[in-house]
């Protein structure tokens, strides 16, 4: 019986376990959630450097390497190797930089300086990996659809509640599920295959989105999500997904690299449209 081969890339290697992650033990998952969040170290450091980072033992990374075709870590490690010679070092990256770099003291200017600069790279990453034809798919996806659904909590409510504002100025037909008195399932209950749910949601996920999320796969509805990663339960469950790094300085996280997405989506469905849209009233 022939073997799959391995995957050739650090995209389809991503790709790969995103798709299986629900079926690795507690310990595969547990090094799957460290190599897509770590992918530099997974380049740069030895088994025993990598293992103890991760938390276990290095013959459970030479089984993880080999749960995806390939012979052993190090044939693993060439793909997340040869990753670095095709990109910039993340926002993150540059952001720790930045605060192992600064001596100076906190101040109100100096909170400032930290979230533009956060934010700006952020924005950078959206556009080095968004892929064009990710877009277009998303945007084809929105015009042909009856309605548009959009749900977001907690701290993707705001994106939610700005795509229905924008949405709404081209003249779509819009609902915002916003589970107001805990109506959100009853919100959600014409949901069809004629339309399309917008969901966001970021870790920790919000229950309410990713069940309203299946419910409309099983209802043959088109999903586009905007998440933060591959291992985020919408990206199975999504037709077209978006993973957006957000800007992040300590424990806070901005949206705007999201409402950047949001933006664009908006304003390129408006010129898919051909609607004579007022674009002074979309921005106001």
């Amino acid at each position: 019986m022939s073997q799959t081969p391995p995957p050739s890339s650090y995209e389809d290697l991503r790709r790969v376990i995103s798709t299986r992650h629900d079926a690795l033990s507690k310990r595969l998952s547990q090094i799957a959630a460290f190599a897509l969040a770590n992918p530099n170290d997974m380049a740069l450091e030895t088994v025993s450097e990598i293992a103890a980072r991760a938390a276990v033992q290095p013959s459970s990374l030479i089984r993880f390497a080999k749960t995806f075709g390939f012979d052993g870590f190090s044939s693993m490690q060439r793909v997340f190797r040869e990753r670095l010679t095709e990109r910039q070092p993340s926002y993150r990256e540059r952001i720790k930089a930045l605060k192992d770099q600064s001596d100076a003291p906190l101040t109100a200017i100096t909170v400032l300086d930290r979230f533009t600069e956060a934010a700006s790279h952020a924005l950078h990453h959206l556009r080095e990996e968004t892929k064009p034809e990710l877009l277009e798919r998303a945007i084809e996806h929105l015009a042909e659809s009856r309605q548009i659904y959009i749900m977001g909590q907690r701290r993707a409510f705001p994106v939610a509640a700005y795509l229905n504002y924008m949405l709404s100025h081209l003249g779509c037909r819009v609902s915002l599920i916003d589970s107001v008195g805990g109506m959100a399932f009853e919100q959600a209950r014409s949901l069809s295959s004629k339309d399309l749910l917008l969901a966001i949601s970021f870790q920790s996920y919000a229950p309410d989105t990713l069940a309203i999320t299946s419910r409309a796969r099983e209802q043959g509805s088109k999903v586009i999500s905007i998440t933060d990663g591959p291992l985020s339960p919408l990206t199975t469950l999504s037709d077209v997904c978006f993973e957006v790094e957000e800007a992040q300085v300590e424990s806070f996280r901005s949206l705007s690299a999201c409402m950047c997405l949001s933006l664009s989506l908006v304003v390129c469905l408006g010129y898919r449209l051909e609607k004579t849209t007022d674009f002074d009233r979309l921005f106001a």
